[in-house]
């Protein structure tokens, strides 16, 4: 049954997309194909989907939802149910079988790393891409926190936003299956994102890479105003570059993570060094080159290995451009972030 539940990377590759998620079946895809990428695990859409129905969390958020005496028409509502149903699913116990499968992966995950408790972070993978509708947690150490943090990105599923989204889309708010992304944390330098095109006019001769100091989250979130270097996508040149402020970034903690001031040397200090943004532009034209469209990736620089080892791929996805979406999406887009609790 666990290998039904739980797959290592290197077992996975695209796919395999709606059986673990697109996030979990790309960094399997990228595994494969030699990649630097963290080792680790995918939790499946059936884990969701059974953890939900032998528990019987699935049954008390249908009570829930079928008393509600409103049709979800506030703000108000959306938060109300969001806090329940999260309740409901973070307070049942994970099943047996379930259990010993996820902690006997995790054993062997610290066992392949000659760490006693691995540090992992514990990210969400629809089987299509929501970039910021579910939870990412990180610095996860030690078996109970692994479990707990995993049944949190799943009761994300049921976060203001995305009850909303479900909403909007006539979809139901009961229940929505995602896979779960449990891999080894990158002691990050500096981290942050690859546009394989120009995201705002889809120019393909350019790429973007925006980054900051620590680990990528102030970036992906959009926290700091990180540096930005433009690159020539054929010869991999820095053709321009901007200093980002970079006032805040996201630094590990014994326990969990903390955003913290950045002090001011660094701040006015480049984060990347050219040949780190090279290499970043260099995986970049290989993903875009396997997966056959521009890619939106993640990276970070692991300062516990030498260049260019240090550059770790994270995830990748199609990128969007802004022109290419419809403006009734980015209306719904501008709609869905004030749905986020604050």
């Amino acid at each position: 049954m666990s290998k039904k539940w739980i797959l290592w990377f290197e077992e996975l590759g695209q796919e395999f997309n709606d059986q673990v998620g697109k996030k979990c079946a790309n960094l399997g895809e990228m595994t494969k194909m030699g990649l630097r990428v963290p080792p680790g695990f995918a939790l499946s859409l059936e884990a969701y989907k059974d953890f939900m129905s032998l528990t019987g969390a699935d049954r008390q958020i249908r009570e829930y939802l079928d008393n509600v005496d409103h049709n979800f028409e506030k703000i108000q509502h959306f938060n109300e149910a969001s806090d329940e149903l999260r309740r409901i699913v973070e307070s049942k116990d994970m099943p047996r079988e379930m259990k010993e499968g996820v902690l006997s992966h995790y054993q062997g995950l610290c066992q392949r790393c000659k760490v006693e408790e691995m540090a992992v972070s514990t990210r969400s993978a629809g089987a299509a891409s929501h970039p910021g509708q579910y939870e990412t947690h990180l610095n996860v150490r030690g078996d109970l926190d692994v479990i707990e943090k995993i049944k949190k990105v799943w009761s994300s599923t049921f976060n203001p936003r995305s009850l909303s989204a479900r909403k909007q889309a006539g979809a139901p708010l009961e229940l929505d299956p995602i896979g779960v992304a449990v891999l080894k944390m990158v002691n990050a330098r500096a981290a942050g994102v690859l546009f394989t095109a120009d995201p705002n006019t889809g120019d393909t001769s350019r790429m973007i890479v925006e980054a900051n100091w620590g680990l990528g989250e102030s970036v992906v979130g959009g926290e700091a105003v990180p540096d930005v270097y433009i690159l020539d996508k054929a010869s991999l040149e820095i053709i321009d570059r901007k200093l980002g402020s970079k006032s805040r970034h996201i630094t590990f903690k014994e326990v969990g993570v903390a955003e913290e001031d950045t002090p001011t040397e660094k701040s006015c200090t480049f984060c990347l060094s050219d040949e780190e943004v090279k290499e970043v532009g260099r995986l970049g034209k290989i993903l875009e080159s396997h997966f056959h469209a521009p890619q939106d990736a993640e990276w970070a620089i692991d300062q516990d290995l030498h260049f260019p080892e240090s550059v770790i791929l994270l995830q990748t996805r199609p990128e969007v451009i802004v022109q290419q979406k419809k403006p009734v999406d980015q209306v719904i887009d501008l709609m869905l972030t004030r749905f986020i609790k604050r």
